[in-house]
């Protein structure tokens, strides 16, 4: 079955060689080669700003952003990968999220007394690099950034099934496992996973 994917690369400097970028673009080759629609947001790209206050949050947001939003309406999946800085995502990638999310865009006022999850029915995976080894963010960190992204925003958003992947020793990496990596999500692009 073929799907819509919108593959998010949050690593907020645009230079080519980093590792996120490099599975994004595995990623998105392997998914366009199984027939999957892929269209790609490159948060480092994109010209915003914060989003300071409450009275904004309740307005759509500004281009770019209202229109790179609406790759994330077409998609039944979507691939967000960032780098882990200071423990959390980069502040350009959350400030891309906040930003997105103005006007009920994720989330949405309901009788119920829960929020209506505007993106139910769609699907998501994180992938997760850094220094430090994957078990020590695992365990010795609890994956905070990690889970704040699936709890926070896309759990209580609708998106399900979550999965994630979590890559220690980034900067490490030898060109051989570096190659390893890029199979392993082109292969995951292809099944839309």
């Amino acid at each position: 079955m073929t799907k819509s994917i919108c593959i998010i690369d949050g690593h907020p400097d645009p230079e080519p060689h980093h590792l996120i970028h490099a599975l994004c673009a595995a990623y998105a080759e392997g998914a366009a080669s199984a027939g999957h629609k892929v269209e790609r947001i490159d948060v480092a790209r994109l010209d915003f700003s914060m989003m300071l206050t409450t009275a904004e949050f309740e307005t759509p947001p500004p281009e770019p952003i209202l229109s790179e939003r609406e790759k994330i309406a077409r998609a039944d999946h979507l691939l967000i990968g960032f780098p882990l800085w200071l423990g959390n995502m980069p502040a350009r990638l959350k400030a891309f999220f906040e930003q997105a999310a103005r006007g009920n865009y994720f989330l949405a006022q309901s009788d119920k007394g829960w929020p209506a999850q505007m993106m139910k029915g769609k699907s998501a995976r994180v992938v997760v690099s850094m220094g430090m080894p994957g078990l020590v963010y695992r365990f010795g960190m609890d994956e905070g950034a990690l889970k704040a992204l699936e709890r926070g925003l896309l759990g209580i958003s609708g998106f399900h099934p979550l999965h994630h992947t979590i890559i220690g020793g980034a900067g490490d990496l030898d060109e051989e496992n570096f190659k390893s990596w890029q199979t392993y999500f082109y292969k995951i692009g292809v099944e839309g996973v």
